[in-house]
């Protein structure tokens, strides 16, 4: 398989996974998606609208959006008006902070769920809580998995300072 193809399939892959973690558009998530495989040079506005096959004003809506989201930045060269963009530095700690977001979320819901079958549907309740109380105590692990890393990548950030 050519880089080119392969490259084309992570993109699609790594994309539907961005789009649905980070709630972004299809392009956005495609051109954050095609940054993760790109130098750390970074690429220029047309090498992504090549690459991605999308209009000028699409493209540069959705850069703009993930450059004020913080997922990705961009530089100029001296001489050079081109802009090159690539992934924001700290990235990964964005992500993890909205991921931890929706699990705080995801929690919610479940404890919810867990108080209405307990009012409600009291023998279903009796029947079924400990798969209820499995779920969350998942969903707590992850969610301290989740805030450790976190820490770890704000104290690597904060001792680059």
């Amino acid at each position: 398989m050519s880089q080119k193809r392969e490259q084309e399939q992570l993109i699609e892959k790594i994309g539907i996974g961005v789009e649905e973690h980070l709630n972004l558009s299809p392009l956005a998530s495609r051109i954050y998606a095609l940054l993760i495989l790109s130098s750390y040079e970074g690429l220029t506005f047309e090498e992504i609208r090549e690459v991605i096959q999308a209009s000028k004003s699409s493209t540069s809506v959705n850069t703009n959006v993930l450059t004020q989201l913080g997922y990705i930045s961009f530089y100029t060269k001296p001489g050079d008006r081109k802009r090159y963009f690539k992934l924001a530095k700290y990235s990964s700690l964005i992500e993890l902070e909205a991921y931890h977001q929706s699990i705080d979320i995801e929690m919610d819901i479940v404890k919810e769920i867990n108080a209405y079958n307990k009012n409600y549907h009291p023998e279903k309740f009796t029947n079924e809580e400990s798969l209820g109380n499995v779920f969350q105590e998942y969903l707590k692990e992850k969610q301290q998995l989740v805030e450790r890393t976190i820490t770890k990548l704000r104290k690597f950030r904060n001792s680059e300072k």
